[in-house]
């Protein structure tokens, strides 16, 4: 692949042109908002200049309201060998484009992805070159799919360095539906809670409360578009969480009764579903994308200064310690906060013995 289209320089867009101009190909940007697509050159995206003819590669990362569409302008006027979108959900645009009378051999040139990776932050200022690297990539070729079509997809994959994931589109859409869709509206609704809370209860937030509402600080715009794509999953998702609901609201009024037999149904029900939630997080991939291993925590407390965590990491390397993942938890009005280093048990004592020797406080 040498040229490439991408319509549409929002964070995805953007960020695939960023990843694919830094290794050699010409990208060229197309938007409906003229100045994203110039800042999104700006940045180095590509240019935002109309390519002399047709391209190796079309990609479009427009809102998924509007992929079938523009999907079927691409393929109509032969603007590339081949085409592909990246909007989070697959089986819909397939079925627009086939309601559409796009011909079968147009078709053969199209082939729907989804990269997982995005961040709570929207458009051209938020991209970057690496967003997609060790992050799946879902791409749902059919029996009709050219092979040429597929091979560009996966050097587009190869070219982001992410990992590419072959799926059935209606597969694609129940499994984002549990892993991505309903977990955003959850978080929104624990976030809603907070939005008339009286101000010295949200004083008191800490890290569970930043970690469960985090991307429900994304654009409710975007996300409408992408609910309106694949509401029917993620009802039924929510309708199996509503049943959870009200069992657990159930058997925390038990734990209110004057009744001890009532009082120890209530704590059977609220364990059941805790455990319920140690075997689904267990499930989760960790590092590099396997099953998560069994990781121990040094937590250090951490001055808020420039420099303290460019130290903290360079300390932990010189004592040939690989950090496994970092949390960081600031003290409220405070100017500290604590810094949970994960490593490997075996790397644990090692890594603490180190820091301690450095002049660092370790916290039990």
């Amino acid at each position: 692949m040498r040229t490439a289209l991408v319509i549409g320089t929002g964070l995805i867009g953007t960020s695939i042109a960023l990843a694919l101009t830094g290794r050699g190909v010409a990208v060229h940007l197309v938007d409906h908002d003229a100045q994203q697509a110039r800042t999104a050159a700006a940045l180095g995206a590509g240019t935002d200049g109309p390519p002399a003819g047709p391209v190796d590669l079309a990609i479009v990362a427009v809102p998924p309201a509007h992929v079938a569409t523009t999907l079927a302008d691409v393929l109509g006027r032969g603007a590339a060998r081949g085409c592909l979108d990246v909007a989070s959900v697959k089986g819909g645009p397939r079925r627009q484009l086939e309601a559409l009378g796009t011909a079968p051999e147009a078709l053969a040139r199209y082939i729907g992805t989804h990269p997982m990776s995005g961040r709570e932050k929207s458009g051209p200022l938020a991209a970057t070159a690496d967003l997609f690297e060790g992050r799946p990539w879902v791409l749902t070729p059919t029996r009709d799919t050219d092979t040429e079509v597929l091979n560009l997809a996966l050097e587009v994959v190869a070219l982001c360095r992410a990992v590419p994931v072959v799926m059935d589109a209606d597969a694609h859409d129940r499994a984002v539906a549990l892993v991505s869709h309903m977990p955003h509206l959850l978080s929104g609704l624990v976030a809603a809670r907070l939005e008339h809370a009286d101000e010295s209860a949200v004083r008191l937030s800490g890290q569970g409360i930043r970690d469960v509402t985090r991307i429900a600080a994304s654009d409710p715009r975007m996300w409408i578009d992408i609910l309106s794509a694949n509401p029917g999953p993620v009802a039924d998702l929510l309708t199996e969480v509503a049943e959870d609901l009200d069992g657990t609201v159930r058997a925390l009024r038990s734990l209110q009764s004057a009744d001890e037999e009532k009082r120890r149904e209530g704590a059977t029900g609220i364990e059941a579903l805790l455990r319920r939630g140690n075997a689904g997080q267990t499930r989760v991939p960790g590092k590099h994308g396997t099953a998560p291993a069994v990781y121990e925590s040094v937590v250090v407390l951490i001055g808020d200064e420039p420099g303290q965590l460019a130290r903290i990491f360079a300390d932990a390397g010189a004592a040939g310690v690989n950090v496994e993942d970092v949390r960081i938890e600031h003290a409220t009005g405070r100017q500290e906060g604590l810094v949970e280093l994960v490593v490997l048990p075996t790397a644990a004592p090692a890594l603490t013995a180190a820091l301690r020797e450095r002049g660092w406080s370790i916290r039990p």
